[in-house]
């Protein structure tokens, strides 16, 4: 059996056991290995469940069993219940028994250190000799809603269990996805698989996710992670989900720097991991949720499965302040809220001569005594607004014991024949009044920010699945021999000009008279920089001179800079003095690479000189990629006006740059295994073309 089938194939059974068997199941419904028992018989398990306990016949009802050896058919999944000491015992029995599938609730191994790590690698060395799957240690397991099988000991379904629905909740924690599924439970939203993957020292976050964006009982992907292993497994599962239109939700915590290779790299000391998990997220579609409830309320949304095809909102309003919040909130989210067409105002001001007409459309009070008003606006507004979505600012009115229940009527009779679209409403209003709304098909919030923040969400789904994939191959033509020694800058433009990369006319010499003849043949003006693998940024001991404009002048420059890098870098290994072109004016940028231990290369571009650091406008994504994803991260940093042409200067050939950073990234991929980081800066996007004036590259030194 192929790895892939063997993975389908378990999960499914995980997920969806026919029977399932407890280690250790207990009759006290309230200790944890008697848990997912109770649980089970609550929620009508239809499978067979085999309580496996050794000192009693019967476990809350059910016979019990001595040894798992007893039970009589193979179980599809194995609880194993049971404490620390016991849980290797318990493996080999299930690999004996010949189970596939085993979760194990202890805690004690890998996430106590070394001694626990050395533990749960015998575990798994124990599960992969006998084909088993294991999910954990230390998890609180997983269920399945639909079946009833509820393999987790988790106290969010203490008081009830979720609902069916299109939602899956997949988290390293299992305090923190317990924390999810309540309040999914309390926002009224449907889960339908929900996993604890714990120390993931078989099943992992990406695992579950591939699995699950496959299953056409979900919809929506919630997950949270504080760390991932393999980068290469996940960014498959973010590809596999996006490919099957499922929105994935993240909550990924834990921000450190991304490696020692900061302190001499512009592009490693910007690249922490957490922007590099961000770059991941913007690359596959995945909505990076920051807190808890923002998680929830985007779920909550995309599990109504409408997702806005533009950003044009149009806003209803009881109160002309609730709609000026929204257009504050749209505008923050980079919406907009074009004007009502004037035929469509025609029609609002007959309906409400003393209405707002533009957009946002205020009822004003009047609809109290004239729901038609309301249902007439909210009509009009889907019908002939031009709007790809249409927010109700609605305040505390819909939970009125006078008239709520006929402006829920009204709204509903307006937008049924608008289920395609999304309907949005702002109001604060009794649990009772919102789960009607909620039935009614509508998606409500009781405040404006998060209301538009998910409407912004919605439709960046949108434009991830309607977005063709743009997977690129390694292009293995770029390999080139890597030296596995410090790179002076000459050694650096020569690798990457072998690999097709862009740079001046320059040359490096040796002496003052050869710098003359070299400035002479290349064409004043020049500049001239010190060439040292040891003297990284050559600025801070003054080792470049600009505009240098006669053989005279070079030969002085020459000896400047020798008598400079004598003076303040005496130890550095000194390769010549490196003679090159000036550069005409333009934009300055810089791209970058860096060798994320997760993901592999990782290229950044962004504004470049003094700006890099001053203002970390800078935009990440993996390698390889092609020139329409270098087209998307040149339009995302802020500077991108300047490339465009600021205040009547002179545009940035975006076509070249873009080239420029795709050959990089290709350059990146191709040699991974050879380098650590390289920077590219500034690169200087020019009217007709771009070009790269200084170069560092870092490659994997020895250890």
């Amino acid at each position: 059996m192929d790895t892939q089938t063997h993975t389908t194939e378990t999960l499914e059974r995980a997920f969806r056991p026919r029977s399932v068997a407890i280690l250790g199941a207990a009759s006290d419904p309230n200790r944890i290995s008697g848990r997912s028992l109770h649980y089970m018989k609550l929620a009508g398990y239809k499978g067979a469940i085999y309580p496996v306990n050794n000192r009693r016949d019967e476990v809350q009802g059910l016979k019990a069993y001595a040894s798992l050896a007893d039970v009589p058919e193979v179980p599809d999944l194995v609880l194993i219940a049971l404490g620390a000491a016991h849980v290797k015992q318990a493996v080999q029995d299930c690999v004996d028994k010949g189970v596939s599938v085993a979760v194990i609730f202890a805690s004690g191994f890998a996430e106590t250190g070394v001694e626990g790590k050395a533990v749960q690698d015998e575990l798994m060395a124990i599960a992969r000799a006998g084909n088993l799957r294991l999910f954990g240690p230390n998890c609180l397991g997983l269920f399945h809603t639909s079946t009833g099988f509820i393999g987790t000991f988790t106290s969010a379904l203490d008081n009830g269990f979720m609902k069916p629905g299109g939602v899956a909740i997949v988290s390293q924690s299992g305090a923190y996805g317990g924390h999810l599924a309540y309040l999914c439970r309390e926002r009224n939203i449907g889960v339908s698989y929900w996993v604890s993957t714990g120390n993931e020292a078989d099943t992992d976050v990406a695992a579950c996710i591939e699995w699950l964006a496959r299953q056409d009982d979900v919809s929506v992907i919630m997950a949270y992670a504080e760390g991932i292993r393999d980068g290469q497994r996940f960014v498959q599962a973010l590809k596999t989900a996006r490919e099957f239109h499922k929105p994935v939700i993240f909550m990924k915590v834990g921000e450190s720097a991304a490696g020692a290779a900061a302190a001499a790299s512009h592009t490693a000391s910007l690249a922490g991991s957490d922007r590099v998990y961000d770059a991941v997220f913007r690359q596959y579609g995945v909505y990076r949720a920051r807190t808890t409830e923002e998680q929830v309320d985007v779920a909550y949304a995309a599990a109504r499965g409408i997702y806005p095809s533009g950003p044009k909102v149009g806003i209803v309003t009881v109160s002309g302040g609730f709609g000026i919040q929204i257009c504050d909130a749209a505008e923050r989210a980079g919406l907009c809220v074009p004007p009502m067409p004037s035929s469509a105002q025609i029609k609002l001001k007959e309906a409400n001569p003393f209405g707002g007409l533009a957009n946002p459309c205020d009822t004003t009070s009047n609809f109290i005594n004239d729901m038609s008003i309301l249902e007439q606006t909210f009509n009009i507004m889907h019908a002939e607004g031009g709007c790809d979505s249409v927010i109700g600012a609605m305040t505390i009115l819909p939970g009125s014991q006078t008239f709520g229940d006929a402006m829920r009527t009204a709204i509903t009779r307006a937008t049924s024949a608008y289920k395609d679209r999304l309907t949005m409403l702002c109001m604060e209003a009794p649990q009772a009044v919102v789960r009607a709304y909620d039935a009614a098909g509508f998606v409500t919030y009781p405040d404006s920010e998060r209301a538009v923040r998910a409407v912004a969400a919605l439709i960046g789904f949108r434009t991830a699945f309607d977005t063709p994939a743009a997977d690129v191959a390694t292009d293995i033509t770029k390999a080139v021999t890597i030296p596995r020694d410090a790179m002076s800058e000459a050694q650096a433009l020569g690798v990457l000009a072998h690999a097709g990369l862009p740079f001046l006319r320059q040359e490096v010499v040796s002496s003052a008279a050869a710098a003359a003849a070299s400035a002479a043949k290349i064409g004043f003006p020049v500049v001239m920089k010190i060439v040292s693998p040891d003297i990284i940024h050559k600025t801070e001991i003054g080792g470049v001179i600009l505009n240098v404009d006669s053989q005279e002048a070079a030969q002085a420059a020459y000896d400047t800079l020798a008598a400079r890098a004598a003076y303040k870098a005496p130890k550095a290994r000194i390769e010549g003095v490196m003679v090159a072109r000036m550069a005409p004016k333009g934009v300055e940028t810089i791209m970058g690479v860096t060798n994320d231990p997760v993901f592999g290369p990782v290229v950044m571009f962004g504004l470049g000189g003094v700006f890099t650091e001053l203002f970390e406008d800078v935009t990440f994504r993996l390698a390889p990629f092609d020139t329409g994803t270098a087209h998307q991260m040149l339009r995302e940093i802020k500077g991108f006006p300047l490339l465009e042409g600021f205040r009547g200067a002179d545009g940035a050939d975006l076509d070249s740059l873009a080239v420029l950073l795709a050959d990089l990234s290709q350059f990146a991929a191709a040699n991974s295994s050879s380098i650590s980081s390289i920077d590219l800066n500034p690169v200087l996007a020019l009217p007709h073309g771009a070009v790269a004036l200084d170069a560092v590259i870092e490659p994997h030194l020895p250890v």
